[in-house]
């Protein structure tokens, strides 16, 4: 009987229906764990297929060719380590989210997915089908019990296959980030190595898909007196491929300490999200440049600061499109923040066009006041000549709405609304204004932009404005950010009544027109650009309403 068993541990990125560049990763981790002498190497929850495949694996052709591959896997890797990588399986009617177990050449075992998630932006209940609790499978002398994911957060998995002989728990994962994601995991976690006292592996995928970013933070836990150790943990938002050894000792299986990376804190975790979010997006969707409209304003600056992080400065275009209304201040600070930003800058003038279509209309409009239909078609004149740019250069256009505005409908649908990809669409402009502090004072090494004062302070004390008109300020439309972002995340990410944030202290009538804002601008949020989820209550999957909706809460 061994005393050791060595497993790799491969945090890795998947692209969604890449079943070829997959299975090549995957190829590529085995290699490297047969080269390290690891006994198995594991990869992530539904990693041939990469995650979440939505309906894509309810197609039985994608179905049918994601299980050739694993089986095509198995015969690849015959020769060396186990192998253990997640993908569906179907078995006559039934659909299932597996973890395969490949050996010796074929599918040596199968786990299937118990607990599917179906709260916040999950829907696997309508994907899938329950299996039963799988039992523990052996990986030469040792019984390695895999909860997937879901199931790891319940007790009833972890304990049934500690109860059959489990020896060790692989966990794989596709687990989202949200704010103070980690520490949740952790807790679960060590709930499980404290209820089963076994080792305990949490594997995570790495990289971005549509609005999802998977964070990666992979880690290892050994039971213990004072409850379940930190032994290893991998880098966040980051690949890495790690092997960490377990030996027999008396009173089970434990494992030998391994690298321990530092987690970042909560606010370079949200910005290192949202720029993995922005390069992934953009690369796995065949784009290397972006372009977005520059204003001279506090979002805009964030946004290019965002992609020249992400993609580097070289493949940046920021278009100014100044009207009447557009100060020299924020003509002034657009060039200062480009220049610190070493992106490229256009101008382009919208008055001549603007001029034309109020012409064009003016047998229709004669007599009526100017209003906001003026006003907005100033805004979706500039996203026509964006959108413009981004067609003649390949360059995909980046909108710069932040959640605040997003929630109560402050931009223009098929004006700054227009566009491939939101960066900070689930940044409230409170944490906005913080980013942006954050940025300035912190660089990382994996930033791909300049270190130092990117965003030129005036921008970030100035009073914002969409200067579509004289003299005009956000807070003559809205209340304070400050007001305005803490009854929207009462409204959104908490779910309260009007009475429980009136209690609070809110304002009756504030409180009911961001409420009424809120439901009114639900169809321009169905026509939005995609952008990442770092919160618990993004707008998309996780907050699904009506579109039509007469509903209203009252005080």
């Amino acid at each position: 009987m061994t005393d050791r068993f060595r497993l790799s541990i491969a945090q890795l990125n998947a692209t969604v229906g890449d079943l070829s560049g997959n299975a090549a990763r995957a190829r590529a981790a085995w290699a490297a764990a047969r080269d390290a002498g690891a006994d198995m190497v594991a990869l992530p929850e539904m990693f041939i297929t990469g995650y979440q495949t939505q309906d894509l694996v309810l197609k039985p052709a994608f179905t049918r060719d994601a299980m050739a591959a694993i089986e095509a896997l198995a015969r690849d890797v015959a020769d060396g380590p186990a192998m253990g990588i997640g993908g569906p399986w179907v078995d006559g009617d039934k659909l299932y989210n597996a973890w395969f177990i490949l050996q010796g050449g074929r599918i040596a075992a199968r786990v299937l997915k118990h607990h599917l998630p179906y709260k916040q932006l999950f829907d696997e209940l309508r994907l899938f089908d329950s299996g039963p609790i799988s039992g523990p499978y052996s990986v030469g002398d040792v019984r390695i019990g895999s909860p997937i994911c879901e199931d790891g957060w319940y007790a009833d998995v972890a304990e049934t296959l500690a109860e059959t002989g489990a020896e060790i728990l692989i966990v794989p994962n596709g687990s989202p980030y949200h704010r103070a994601k980690l520490d949740l995991r952790m807790s679960h976690m060590r709930a499980r190595v404290a209820e089963t006292g076994l080792p305990l592996v949490y594997l995570n995928l790495v990289g971005g898909q549509d609005d999802q970013i998977y964070d990666g933070a992979s880690f290892v836990l050994n039971p213990g007196a004072d409850g379940a150790g930190v032994v290893a943990q991998l880098p966040a938002f980051a690949e890495s491929q790690v092997t960490v050894d377990f030996l027999r000792a008396a009173d089970g299986w434990r494992a030998q300490p391994g690298p321990v990376v530092p987690q970042p804190d909560e606010w370079e975790q949200d910005y290192q999200a949202i720029t993995l979010g922005l390069r992934e997006y953009l690369h796995k969707s065949g784009f290397q440049k972006v372009l977005l409209g520059m204003s001279g304003g506090i979002d805009s600056a964030l946004v290019a600061t965002i992609a020249a992080d992400a993609l580097g400065p070289q493949n940046v275009r920021c278009v100014m499109l100044p009207s009447e209304y557009t100060s020299q201040t924020s003509l002034d600070d657009a060039s200062d923040c480009a220049a610190r930003l070493g992106v490229r800058l256009d101008t382009v003038q919208i008055e001549g066009a603007r001029d034309a279509v109020a012409g064009a209309l003016s047998h229709l409009m004669a007599g009526t006041d100017p209003d906001l239909t003026e006003e907005n078609i100033q805004s979706r004149l500039r996203g026509l000549m964006l959108m413009a740019i981004s067609n003649k250069f390949g360059e995909m256009l980046l909108t710069t709405g932040n959640k605040s505005e997003v929630a109560v409908g402050y931009a223009t649908i098929y004006g700054d609304m227009a566009g491939g990809y939101n960066p900070i669409k689930d940044l409230y402009k409170t944490r906005v204004f913080e980013t942006c502090r954050w940025r300035n004072a912190n660089h990382r090494d994996w930033m791909m932009g300049p270190a130092g004062e990117v965003i030129p302070p005036r921008i970030i004390s100035k009073p914002p404005s969409a200067e579509l008109r004289p003299d005009q300020k956000d807070q003559d439309s809205l209340p304070p950010y400050e007001v305005l972002d803490a009854i929207l995340e009462g409204l959104v990410e908490r779910d309260l009544s009007l009475r429980e944030l009136v209690d609070q202290g809110f304002d009756a009538q504030t409180v009911d027109k961001v409420q009424r804002l809120l439901f009114a601008s639900e169809w321009k949020r169905y026509q939005a650009a995609p952008g990442p989820r770092i919160s618990t209550k993004a707008f998309w999957l996780d907050r699904r309403y009506p579109l039509v909706n007469r509903w209203r809460d009252s005080v």
